[in-house]
């Protein structure tokens, strides 16, 4: 008997989706409108305000004094789908919706303030969101036993330094502190118990037994955790007009506690042998509540568990190169550590067990406690990004970039959870000077994938295939973010 409706709430797996804007796998870039202009080419290396705490602290250092600059990201991001397909357990047809679409409307915030200590000396403070991922799939959706929603989400915030080594050099640190939570669910298939049907369920028992609560059962898992990542960054500019940026984000390591929840579960001939309220038919069949008259089912079963889960380092190297005094041109290459998602696994850390009595055995899960496992194997993943800027006025910048975001989820590997595809998204933004303290950032990003399409199956921890489930679908993303951030000069 396979786990079907599971809800992770870890907002791991804030804004997954296959409806992720300007991320790679669930990881967002949104902490720096001013960044955004250019699709973060340059990030980093261009010194433009307080969202260098967390884009490159080293930087801070090249601030002129205490600044304050927050912002809002709206991002909306559709998945759709079409010729969805699955099969049951007992490999019967599913029925269900087969074409649709996933929708995706997010308000991403972030906060940062910078100020000087001494002439060597900068330090900052930040909150913003750096990994999310959210999708929720129509309940009478095809693909059900495999998908329903799927939401993670980490909030941040950072302390940093920057120390100037020298008038080209800088180096800098912060330490982040982490929450993180989530949710995985997805609708149960009991071997097919809900795709046989009424009257073929009443015939194998000859008699009206059948309970329609089989096709409503749900399991979902929900947990959080706090960690701790760190920072480093170096800036330099060795030639006049040419600066440098290399930053290090740390992966964070995170053990998610939650309870996992599964509601009307079939009880088994075999678990009521001998109770007088149930009649038996046979050990691995539904036993018939003598109460009802019905096949019988517990109607929620609750266990604690717990989930693994690191959110990968990056590396990226910057550069901002000045042309001439109104135009320069801006470069990112980043490289991220996505292998460390290798699969989701939700063991129990229950003293009195319920769920994993059974999903551990050997015809599911085969592994002791287990009561949910996804394979993965995500793979180490580039982006990379090119950008120009031209100052138009001396109150009016003006911004473009293009950027490519290579996918870490190999072919073979990709699912309803996250549908996606290498993505490429252009960028357009400005800067507006107010007044000598207050200026503004706005940008505009759309971002497109090539259409993905997914053959997936259900696996024991061993990554061998169980049952006779699938599902088949084709998929195609696309995505608009629009942000605005405020900056302010004490």
């Amino acid at each position: 008997m396979n786990l079907s409706k599971s809800r992770l709430s870890l907002a791991v797996i804030l804004t997954i989706s296959s409806a992720s804007v300007s991320a790679e796998g669930y990881k967002l870039f949104e902490q720096s409108v001013s960044s955004m202009g250019n699709a973060y080419a340059g990030r980093g290396a261009q010194i433009t305000d307080a969202s260098l705490v967390y884009s490159n602290p080293a930087a801070l250092t090249r601030l002129s004094g205490a600044e304050l600059s927050a912002g809002l990201n709206l991002i909306n991001a559709k998945t759709n789908y079409r010729n969805a397909s699955a099969q049951s357990a007992n490999g019967q047809p599913v029925v269900g919706r087969s074409e649709g679409a996933n929708s995706l409307n997010e308000l991403v915030p972030f906060v940062f303030y910078a100020n000087k200590l001494s002439e060597q000396l900068s330090w900052g403070i930040g909150f913003y969101v750096p990994f999310g991922l959210s999708s929720n799939y129509d309940n009478d959706f095809v693909g059900r036993y495999f998908a329903d929603e799927t939401a993670i989400q980490v909030l941040s915030l950072q302390p940093a330094v920057g120390y100037k080594l020298n008038e080209k050099w800088s180096v800098g640190a912060g330490i982040s502190i982490n929450h993180i939570e989530g949710t995985l669910s997805k609708y149960k298939d009991h071997s097919g118990l809900c795709e046989l049907g009424e009257a073929a369920t009443n015939a194998m028992f000859g008699a009206p037994v059948y309970n329609d609560a089989y096709c409503n059962s749900q399991y979902e898992v929900a947990g959080d955790d706090f960690a701790v990542g760190y920072t480093l960054g170096i800036h330099g500019e060795p030639v006049a007009g040419t600066r440098l940026a290399l930053t290090w984000h740390s992966p964070v390591r995170y053990q998610l506690q939650g309870d996992s929840v599964i509601t009307n579960t079939p009880i088994t001939g075999a678990s009521a042998a001998g109770n007088p309220n149930y009649q038996v038919v046979a050990p691995q069949l539904p036993a018939i509540d003598l109460s009802t008259g019905k096949l019988a089912a517990t109607s929620q079963l609750t266990e604690a568990s717990q989930l693994a889960l690191t959110t990968p380092a990056s590396a990226a190297f910057s550069l901002d190169q000045q042309l001439t005094k109104a135009l320069s041109v801006q470069l990112s290459l980043a490289w991220t550590e996505w292998s460390e998602f290798q699969s989701i696994d939700i063991v129990s850390n229950d003293p009195a067990p319920s769920i994993s009595l059974n999903t551990q055995r050997p015809p599911n899960l085969n592994s002791a406690g287990y009561i949910g496992y996804i394979p993965q194997q995500w793979q180490n993943s580039w982006s990379f990004a090119l950008g120009a800027t031209y100052i138009l006025q001396p109150e009016l910048t003006l911004k473009a970039g293009v950027a490519f975001d290579e996918n870490p989820i190999a072919s073979e590997h990709k699912t309803a959870r996250i549908p996606t595809d290498d993505r490429v998204w252009l960028t357009v933004g400005g800067n507006w000077q107010f007044t000598e303290q207050l200026t503004m950032d706005i940008a505009y990003g759309y971002l497109f994938t090539g259409d993905v399409s997914v053959n997936e199956r259900e696996y024991n921890v061993q990554n061998e295939p169980l049952y006779a489930s699938g599902y088949q679908g084709q998929y195609s993303n696309k995505g608009q973010l629009l942000a605005v951030q405020f900056n302010y000069r004490f």
